[in-house]
């Protein structure tokens, strides 16, 4: 790798060698790329240490298998892969992807036995999925018609890239107004939006929906630490009207922790500010980040 790379915008493992972000690929025949076929994760760096690494590597792993996907390396060699495109970027706050593909079968084949899997990683500089702004007064989300794909049809516990319900709905909450959507299962509860899970604070209990949706490691994260303040977690189903009800409502995700919900459905959640709960749980989300049980430095010396 010539001295002179530019590695500063991000870095990816693809093909065996690391390459800026901008210069990273897959074959455009791979089933990743043509069907979705593929699992991924992420793990997020914050003042230079992973946060839930752990976590994160058995999801993705656990993953891998119900997709009967082979990413060729072991949980170990997978860290030093996202190590070493975080060491390269040099990058503090970072967002560290970790994928599999499918790969491709013998050209003319259906068979997806017969396709070699393939592995790749990239760290870019860390994403959040609320501006400033919108995490100091709260976001506007949209509940949308669309319904989330069933999980008899694709299991939604392990991560996917069958994103095309919530991107329909994305489409229809951006062009009303609002920041974000959140979809609804068969029975027209509130199940989760694109990238994130979504909670409540009703009667001082928090409250999350309990089945059809990704069980994200943010979402474990604030059933842990509500639990650890005292507070009481329902996991549940979460009919529409009750989310626009509630007291305070918030989302969970990698990119960002912990955002209030000020709006939902151009209704005023609350008093239109994120309430004491969710500001107890912002505050605790990056407190845990130096917590040594959930935080993993890592060595940019090597």
């Amino acid at each position: 790798m010539p001295p002179s790379t530019d590695y500063s915008n991000g870095v990816a493992y693809a093909g065996g060698h690391y390459v800026p972000i901008s210069e990273a690929a897959i074959p455009i025949t791979d089933w990743g790329f043509l069907r979705s076929d593929a699992t991924y994760d992420v793990v997020t760096v914050w003042e230079g240490a992973y946060f839930r690494l752990d976590a994160h590597l058995e999801r993705f792993m656990r993953s891998c298998k119900r997709w009967r996907l082979d990413p060729g390396l072991d949980a170990t060699q997978i860290t030093d892969v996202l190590s070493q495109c975080v060491r390269l970027s040099g990058l503090r706050a970072a967002y560290v992807e970790m994928v599999c593909t499918r790969g491709k079968p013998p050209w003319g084949s259906r068979d997806p036995r017969l396709a070699k899997n393939q592995f790749f990683a990239f760290a870019v500089p860390y994403v959040w999925l609320a501006n400033a702004r919108q995490r100091e007064s709260g976001l506007h989300v949209m509940v949308s018609g669309v319904q989330r794909i069933s999980p008899r049809s694709v299991d939604p516990t392990a991560k996917n890239y069958h994103w095309n319900d919530l991107t329909m709905g994305l489409f229809e909450a951006l062009d009303a107004g609002a920041d974000s959507v959140l979809l609804v299962d068969a029975a027209g509860n509130v199940i989760e939006g694109p990238g994130f899970n979504v909670f409540c604070v009703t009667g001082g209990a928090v409250v999350t929906p309990n089945e059809g949706m990704l069980e994200g490691v943010s979402r474990r994260t604030v059933i842990e630490m509500a639990r650890s303040l005292g507070l009481e977690v329902q996991l549940r189903a979460l009919p529409p009207d009750e989310l626009r009800a509630a007291d305070e409502v918030f989302l969970s995700t990698s990119g960002g922790g912990v955002l209030p919900v000020t709006m939902l459905d151009q209704r005023v959640i609350g008093h239109g500010k994120p309430g004491p709960v969710t500001c107890r749980l912002v505050e605790t989300y990056w407190a845990w980040h130096a917590d040594p049980a959930y935080s993993r430095p890592i060595d940019y010396s090597l």
